[in-house]
Protein backbone atom coordinates (compact mmCIF):
# COMPACT_ATOMS: atom_id res chain seq x y z
CA UNK A 1 0.00 0.00 0.00
CA UNK A 2 1.52 3.62 -0.66
CA UNK A 3 1.87 6.14 2.06
CA UNK A 4 0.28 9.72 1.68
CA UNK A 5 1.82 12.67 3.21
CA UNK A 6 -0.92 14.80 5.52
CA UNK A 7 -0.18 17.28 2.51
CA UNK A 8 -1.05 15.07 -0.21
CA UNK A 9 -4.32 13.98 1.36
CA UNK A 10 -4.74 17.74 1.92
CA UNK A 11 -4.30 19.24 -1.73
CA UNK A 12 -6.33 16.16 -2.89
CA UNK A 13 -9.65 16.15 -0.55
CA UNK A 14 -9.63 20.00 -0.60
CA UNK A 15 -7.29 21.08 -4.24
CA UNK A 16 -6.87 24.94 -4.95
CA UNK A 17 -7.37 26.74 -7.64
CA UNK A 18 -9.46 24.15 -9.65
CA UNK A 19 -11.61 25.18 -13.06
CA UNK A 20 -11.02 27.36 -16.01
CA UNK A 21 -9.27 30.86 -15.53
CA UNK A 22 -11.35 32.95 -18.19
CA UNK A 23 -8.76 35.62 -18.24
CA UNK A 24 -5.64 33.48 -18.56
CA UNK A 25 -2.51 34.65 -19.77
CA UNK A 26 -1.23 31.50 -21.29
CA UNK A 27 -2.65 27.80 -20.97
CA UNK A 28 -0.47 25.10 -21.24
CA UNK A 29 -2.07 21.21 -21.89
CA UNK A 30 -0.30 18.04 -21.51
CA UNK A 31 -1.49 14.08 -21.40
CA UNK A 32 -4.78 12.51 -22.63
CA UNK A 33 -8.08 11.12 -21.73
CA UNK A 34 -6.24 7.88 -23.67
CA UNK A 35 -3.51 7.70 -21.66
CA UNK A 36 -5.05 7.94 -17.98
CA UNK A 37 -3.96 11.57 -17.44
CA UNK A 38 -4.65 14.81 -18.75
CA UNK A 39 -3.83 18.53 -17.65
CA UNK A 40 -4.50 22.17 -18.83
CA UNK A 41 -2.80 25.17 -16.38
CA UNK A 42 -3.67 28.26 -16.76
CA UNK A 43 -1.87 31.63 -15.80
CA UNK A 44 -2.80 34.95 -15.40
CA UNK A 45 0.50 37.41 -15.61
CA UNK A 46 0.56 40.81 -14.99
CA UNK A 47 2.41 43.65 -16.91
CA UNK A 48 5.37 42.72 -15.07
CA UNK A 49 5.22 39.16 -16.15
CA UNK A 50 4.53 38.03 -12.45
CA UNK A 51 1.73 35.30 -11.84
CA UNK A 52 -1.13 36.79 -10.34
CA UNK A 53 -3.23 33.62 -10.71
CA UNK A 54 -3.23 29.96 -11.44
CA UNK A 55 -5.43 27.12 -12.17
CA UNK A 56 -6.25 23.84 -13.45
CA UNK A 57 -8.08 21.28 -14.66
CA UNK A 58 -6.84 17.67 -14.56
CA UNK A 59 -7.64 14.15 -14.96
CA UNK A 60 -6.29 11.53 -13.32
CA UNK A 61 -5.23 9.86 -9.82
CA UNK A 62 -5.47 11.44 -6.45
CA UNK A 63 -1.95 12.24 -6.12
CA UNK A 64 -2.47 13.86 -10.19
CA UNK A 65 -4.95 16.04 -8.24
CA UNK A 66 -2.65 17.07 -5.49
CA UNK A 67 0.21 17.78 -7.57
CA UNK A 68 -1.63 20.18 -9.50
CA UNK A 69 -2.67 21.60 -6.83
CA UNK A 70 0.12 21.91 -4.91
CA UNK A 71 1.89 23.41 -8.30
CA UNK A 72 -0.82 26.17 -8.82
CA UNK A 73 0.40 27.48 -5.43
CA UNK A 74 4.00 27.69 -5.70
CA UNK A 75 3.52 29.49 -8.83
CA UNK A 76 1.56 32.43 -7.69
CA UNK A 77 3.67 35.55 -7.27
CA UNK A 78 6.42 34.37 -8.96
CA UNK A 79 8.13 35.90 -12.09
CA UNK A 80 7.46 33.30 -15.40
CA UNK A 81 11.25 32.59 -15.48
CA UNK A 82 11.44 31.94 -12.28
CA UNK A 83 8.58 29.79 -12.47
CA UNK A 84 9.65 27.64 -15.42
CA UNK A 85 12.16 26.72 -13.08
CA UNK A 86 10.15 24.27 -11.24
CA UNK A 87 11.21 21.01 -11.56
CA UNK A 88 8.87 17.50 -10.93
CA UNK A 89 11.24 17.18 -7.49
CA UNK A 90 10.07 20.82 -6.14
CA UNK A 91 6.65 19.82 -6.57
CA UNK A 92 7.01 16.45 -4.81
CA UNK A 93 9.34 18.57 -2.00
CA UNK A 94 5.98 21.05 -1.59
CA UNK A 95 3.95 17.97 -0.87
CA UNK A 96 6.12 16.29 1.70
CA UNK A 97 7.48 13.44 -0.54
CA UNK A 98 5.20 11.82 -3.36
CA UNK A 99 5.52 7.92 -3.73
CA UNK A 100 8.06 6.96 -6.16
CA UNK A 101 5.37 5.23 -8.15
CA UNK A 102 3.43 8.56 -8.43
CA UNK A 103 6.01 10.93 -9.52
CA UNK A 104 4.94 10.74 -13.12
CA UNK A 105 2.25 13.04 -11.97
CA UNK A 106 4.71 15.72 -11.16
CA UNK A 107 6.82 15.29 -14.01
CA UNK A 108 2.96 15.90 -15.91
CA UNK A 109 2.69 18.87 -14.05
CA UNK A 110 5.78 20.29 -14.81
CA UNK A 111 5.46 19.26 -18.47
CA UNK A 112 2.59 21.76 -18.75
CA UNK A 113 4.37 24.12 -16.94
CA UNK A 114 7.36 24.41 -19.61
CA UNK A 115 4.63 24.11 -22.82
CA UNK A 116 2.63 27.24 -20.80
CA UNK A 117 6.05 29.08 -20.94
CA UNK A 118 6.88 27.86 -24.17
CA UNK A 119 3.32 29.34 -25.68
CA UNK A 120 4.02 32.56 -23.46
CA UNK A 121 7.47 33.50 -24.72
CA UNK A 122 6.80 31.99 -28.00
CA UNK A 123 9.03 29.57 -28.17
CA UNK A 124 7.48 26.51 -30.68
CA UNK A 125 8.70 23.32 -28.91
CA UNK A 126 5.05 21.73 -29.69
CA UNK A 127 5.68 21.68 -33.26
CA UNK A 128 9.14 20.10 -33.24
CA UNK A 129 7.90 16.66 -33.43
CA UNK A 130 4.40 15.29 -34.12
CA UNK A 131 3.22 13.51 -31.37
CA UNK A 132 1.29 11.19 -33.99
CA UNK A 133 4.06 10.47 -35.57
CA UNK A 134 6.47 10.12 -32.38
CA UNK A 135 6.87 6.31 -31.77
CA UNK A 136 4.96 5.04 -28.81
CA UNK A 137 7.28 2.62 -27.12
CA UNK A 138 4.72 2.18 -24.20
CA UNK A 139 1.41 1.71 -25.89
CA UNK A 140 -0.54 1.38 -22.95
CA UNK A 141 -0.17 4.80 -21.40
CA UNK A 142 0.92 6.07 -25.07
CA UNK A 143 4.46 6.86 -23.52
CA UNK A 144 6.76 8.37 -26.24
CA UNK A 145 10.48 7.33 -26.89
CA UNK A 146 11.57 10.74 -26.87
CA UNK A 147 9.42 11.23 -22.68
CA UNK A 148 11.60 8.03 -21.87
CA UNK A 149 14.96 9.25 -23.17
CA UNK A 150 14.54 12.51 -21.58
CA UNK A 151 13.18 11.54 -18.22
CA UNK A 152 16.40 8.69 -18.09
CA UNK A 153 19.11 11.68 -18.30
CA UNK A 154 17.46 14.25 -16.62
CA UNK A 155 16.82 12.27 -13.49
CA UNK A 156 19.42 9.76 -13.75
CA UNK A 157 17.13 6.67 -14.03
CA UNK A 158 18.76 3.79 -13.60
CA UNK A 159 16.09 1.05 -13.64
CA UNK A 160 12.82 -0.11 -15.69
CA UNK A 161 11.15 0.60 -12.26
CA UNK A 162 12.40 4.08 -12.45
CA UNK A 163 11.64 4.29 -16.04
CA UNK A 164 7.93 3.61 -14.73
CA UNK A 165 7.58 5.67 -11.81
CA UNK A 166 8.84 8.82 -13.79
CA UNK A 167 6.50 8.44 -17.07
CA UNK A 168 3.99 5.29 -16.52
CA UNK A 169 5.79 3.88 -19.75
CA UNK A 170 6.04 -0.24 -18.82
CA UNK A 171 3.13 0.23 -15.97
CA UNK A 172 0.80 -1.95 -17.85
CA UNK A 173 1.32 -4.90 -19.90
CA UNK A 174 4.81 -4.67 -19.69
CA UNK A 175 5.43 -6.23 -23.29
CA UNK A 176 7.80 -2.89 -23.71
CA UNK A 177 9.75 -3.70 -21.03
CA UNK A 178 12.58 -4.75 -23.34
CA UNK A 179 12.72 -1.97 -25.60
CA UNK A 180 12.78 -0.05 -22.10
CA UNK A 181 15.90 -1.46 -20.59
CA UNK A 182 17.34 -1.35 -24.36
CA UNK A 183 16.74 2.66 -24.48
CA UNK A 184 17.89 2.60 -20.34
CA UNK A 185 21.16 1.23 -21.57
CA UNK A 186 21.95 2.50 -24.93
CA UNK A 187 21.18 6.43 -23.07
CA UNK A 188 22.85 5.36 -20.19
CA UNK A 189 25.96 4.50 -22.23
CA UNK A 190 25.43 8.35 -23.91
CA UNK A 191 25.55 10.20 -20.78
CA UNK A 192 28.79 12.13 -20.16
CA UNK A 193 30.83 10.30 -16.69
CA UNK A 194 29.95 13.97 -15.35
CA UNK A 195 26.27 13.15 -14.88
CA UNK A 196 26.13 10.08 -13.56
CA UNK A 197 29.17 11.64 -10.87
CA UNK A 198 26.20 14.40 -9.98
CA UNK A 199 26.13 13.80 -6.29
CA UNK A 200 30.23 13.79 -5.80
CA UNK A 201 30.12 17.34 -7.77
CA UNK A 202 30.86 20.19 -6.57
CA UNK A 203 30.25 24.06 -7.52
CA UNK A 204 33.16 25.85 -9.09
CA UNK A 205 33.61 28.54 -6.07
CA UNK A 206 34.94 31.96 -8.03
CA UNK A 207 34.73 34.40 -4.89
CA UNK A 208 36.29 37.13 -6.60
CA UNK A 209 37.79 36.10 -9.27
CA UNK A 210 38.47 38.31 -11.92
CA UNK A 211 36.39 38.15 -15.66
CA UNK A 212 39.17 36.05 -17.24
CA UNK A 213 39.05 33.26 -14.52
CA UNK A 214 35.15 33.18 -14.08
CA UNK A 215 35.32 32.85 -18.04
CA UNK A 216 37.36 29.75 -17.63
CA UNK A 217 35.33 28.61 -14.62
CA UNK A 218 31.97 29.16 -17.35
CA UNK A 219 34.17 27.25 -20.01
CA UNK A 220 35.03 24.26 -17.38
CA UNK A 221 31.45 23.74 -16.80
CA UNK A 222 30.12 23.83 -20.38
CA UNK A 223 32.80 21.09 -21.71
CA UNK A 224 31.88 18.97 -18.75
CA UNK A 225 28.15 19.83 -17.80
CA UNK A 226 26.55 20.91 -20.93
CA UNK A 227 28.51 20.67 -24.47
CA UNK A 228 28.43 16.60 -23.69
CA UNK A 229 24.71 16.62 -22.97
CA UNK A 230 24.09 19.13 -27.05
CA UNK A 231 26.95 16.89 -28.74
CA UNK A 232 24.09 13.72 -28.20
CA UNK A 233 21.34 15.57 -30.44
CA UNK A 234 23.90 16.59 -32.73
CA UNK A 235 24.44 20.30 -31.33
CA UNK A 236 27.13 22.20 -29.89
CA UNK A 237 28.07 25.84 -27.87
CA UNK A 238 30.32 28.54 -27.86
CA UNK A 239 31.24 30.68 -24.79
CA UNK A 240 31.43 34.39 -27.23
CA UNK A 241 31.56 36.29 -23.69
CA UNK A 242 31.29 36.70 -19.98
CA UNK A 243 30.05 40.68 -18.77
CA UNK A 244 29.64 40.57 -15.47
CA UNK A 245 26.52 37.77 -14.61
CA UNK A 246 25.62 37.92 -18.82
CA UNK A 247 26.83 34.69 -20.17
CA UNK A 248 26.38 35.02 -24.18
CA UNK A 249 26.98 31.86 -25.65
CA UNK A 250 26.59 30.62 -29.66
CA UNK A 251 24.31 27.77 -30.69
CA UNK A 252 25.67 25.45 -33.29
CA UNK A 253 24.96 22.56 -35.60
CA UNK A 254 21.15 20.86 -34.57
CA UNK A 255 20.96 23.31 -32.23
CA UNK A 256 21.15 26.54 -33.78
CA UNK A 257 18.25 25.29 -35.68
CA UNK A 258 16.18 23.31 -32.89
CA UNK A 259 13.01 24.90 -32.06
CA UNK A 260 13.22 24.43 -28.46
CA UNK A 261 16.74 25.97 -28.00
CA UNK A 262 15.37 28.87 -25.77
CA UNK A 263 14.54 26.51 -23.58
CA UNK A 264 17.38 24.60 -23.64
CA UNK A 265 18.87 27.61 -22.59
CA UNK A 266 16.64 28.16 -19.45
CA UNK A 267 15.98 24.79 -18.72
CA UNK A 268 19.38 23.44 -18.95
CA UNK A 269 22.57 25.10 -19.31
CA UNK A 270 21.61 28.26 -17.24
CA UNK A 271 20.71 26.42 -14.32
CA UNK A 272 23.44 24.38 -14.63
CA UNK A 273 26.27 27.56 -14.65
CA UNK A 274 23.78 28.96 -11.78
CA UNK A 275 24.48 25.91 -9.92
CA UNK A 276 27.69 25.48 -10.40
CA UNK A 277 29.38 28.93 -11.07
CA UNK A 278 27.30 31.48 -10.08
CA UNK A 279 23.26 32.24 -9.02
CA UNK A 280 23.34 35.12 -10.73
CA UNK A 281 24.12 34.14 -14.10
CA UNK A 282 21.70 34.89 -17.00
CA UNK A 283 22.91 32.80 -20.33
CA UNK A 284 21.86 34.86 -23.52
CA UNK A 285 21.91 33.68 -26.94
CA UNK A 286 24.16 35.51 -29.18
CA UNK A 287 22.12 34.92 -32.07
CA UNK A 288 18.64 36.43 -31.31
CA UNK A 289 20.09 39.29 -28.92
CA UNK A 290 22.87 40.33 -30.80
CA UNK A 291 21.94 43.88 -29.77
CA UNK A 292 22.91 42.87 -26.17
CA UNK A 293 26.63 42.32 -26.77
CA UNK A 294 28.74 45.50 -26.46
CA UNK A 295 31.76 44.03 -26.69
CA UNK A 296 34.02 41.93 -29.16
CA UNK A 297 34.00 37.89 -28.96
CA UNK A 298 36.12 37.11 -26.94
CA UNK A 299 38.95 35.11 -28.61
Amino acid sequence: MLTYSDKVKEHFINPRNVGVLADASVVGEVGSMSSGQALKLYLKLNTEEVIENASFQVFGSPSAIAASSALTEMLKGKHIDEAARITADDISQFLGGLPPEKMHTCVMSMEALEIAYARYRGIDIETELDEEDELHICRCYSVPEQKIERAIRDNNLTTIEEITHFTKAGGGCTSCHVDLKLILERVRSEMPQAQEEKTERKPVATGNKTNLEKMRAIQDVLDREVRPGLAMDGGDMELVDVQGNKVFVQLHGHCNSCASSTTTMKFFVEDRLREMVDPEIVVIDTTEHADELHAPPMR
